[in-house]
């Protein structure tokens, strides 16, 4: 594969970099502490167009392939520390818009794409509920049909952006002797009778992008807001996983780089013993490991974008990007404190909250032994 990018991907990424380090990551101490979302960067980000870049020009989007995607991302996990607020980004991204796109029908997409597009619906996934993490399909909320519609009755875990969102893609069973084959999608509204946010739930990183459990009791929700056939939620929510997977591993990637500079920086202009600490070879040879994992986990997460571009499956590529990126981005952020010291445990640098952000990488859109096993699935054990 090509390691270098296009004039055109260059020119995207260094964009996105511009836009993050000049609009976005602001006041974030704070923030971070609180735990507070940032709506006007929310907003900053629809103006610039993140919002829209997958979506077709006719629905108020941009329609870039995944790898200019991919640039774009990688260029925003450089440009801002604010992991958080790119975190509720992709989520309304690849869990919301996408599988409105891929599976909606012409009047879903027409209602609601323009407004997800322009930020002025946020999106929101529920799929993983308190006894279905990773066992995904064996989840318990049921829709039962009823005329019309269905009543959806149910709890969903950790949704990201749930206490800001105004449109939530739902993952229900209609039987569930069925397995599988009876998961159902559906988009609810904010404010439908029967659907509530329920706790807020307080995450160790990622601290600015909210979460909360959403609760569904006798929730009636139209046979048009369905998203795609009945039974076939598996589909939808194995699109939206590939795609999260690929696109949220570039704001890592580009996460990495700036961590990098940043510790290159610090190890030249540091000096202990009267030379800088650089000089060392314990301080260098982590440096060294932290280069080494950037330029093996690039050409990982843009062979996505290659094969889904030319429209080919990528679904053990994506979990082995996952699974190498996310651990890759954890060592060296634990590197990154060692270089830094004392300074870098210290909560006013940010260097730890870098990390504290890293390790639920190695958790969402899937585990590190997920990964495993999806990648154990492609080499037909």
């Amino acid at each position: 594969m090509q390691l270098e990018l296009s004039e055109e991907r260059t020119r995207l990424r260094e964009a996105a970099e511009q836009f993050a380090r000049s609009a976005l990551g602001k006041d974030l101490a704070r923030r971070e502490r609180t735990g507070e979302f940032d709506r006007d960067a929310w907003r900053r980000c629809a103006e610039f167009g993140v919002l829209g870049m997958p979506i077709p020009p006719q629905f108020g989007g941009m329609g870039l392939g995944l790898s200019d995607l991919l640039a774009v991302m990688e260029g925003l996990g450089r440009g801002t520390r604010d992991q958080g607020l790119l975190f509720s980004l992709n989520a309304h991204l690849w869990t919301n818009s996408i599988p409105i796109l891929k599976f909606g029908t012409a009047q879903q997409k027409d209602k609601y794409l323009r407004p997800l597009c322009d930020g002025s619906l946020i999106g929101a996934n529920g799929a993983s509920e308190p006894d279905a993490g990773s066992d995904i399909f064996s989840l318990r909320t049921r829709a039962l049909r009823d005329g019309d519609g269905y009543v959806l009755t149910g709890t969903k875990m950790f949704v990201t952006n749930a206490p800001v969102a105004d449109l939530f893609v739902v993952y229900a069973t209609v039987d569930p002797a069925l397995g599988a084959t009876g998961i159902t999608a559906f988009i609810i509204e904010k404010g439908t009778p029967g659907l509530r946010v329920g706790r807020k739930l307080e995450k160790m990183g990622l601290r600015t992008s909210p979460m909360a459990e959403l609760i569904m009791e006798d929730c009636r929700v139209p046979a048009s807001q369905r998203l795609g056939r009945e039974g076939r939620g598996v589909p939808v929510f194995e699109c939206s996983m590939e795609w999260e997977r690929g696109c949220i591993l570039a704001s890592c990637l580009g996460a990495m780089e700036r961590q990098l500079e940043e510790c290159l920086a610090h190890a030249r202009s540091r000096k202990q013993f009267g030379k800088p600490i650089g000089k060392f070879q314990s301080v260098a040879n982590r440096l060294v490991d932290m280069r080494v994992r950037l330029d093996t986990c690039r050409p990982l997460v843009y062979r996505i974008g290659e094969l889904k571009d030319a429209g080919r499956d990528a679904t053990t590529e994506a979990a082995i990007a996952k699974l190498h990126v996310s651990e890759c981005y954890v060592k060296s952020c634990l590197d990154a404190i060692q270089v830094f010291g004392g300074y870098g445990y210290m909560t006013e640098q940010l260097v730890e909250c870098d990390l504290r952000d890293s390790v639920g990488s190695t958790l969402y859109s899937g585990t590190s032994e997920i990964q495993r096993n999806i990648i154990a699935r492609g080499l037909k054990l």
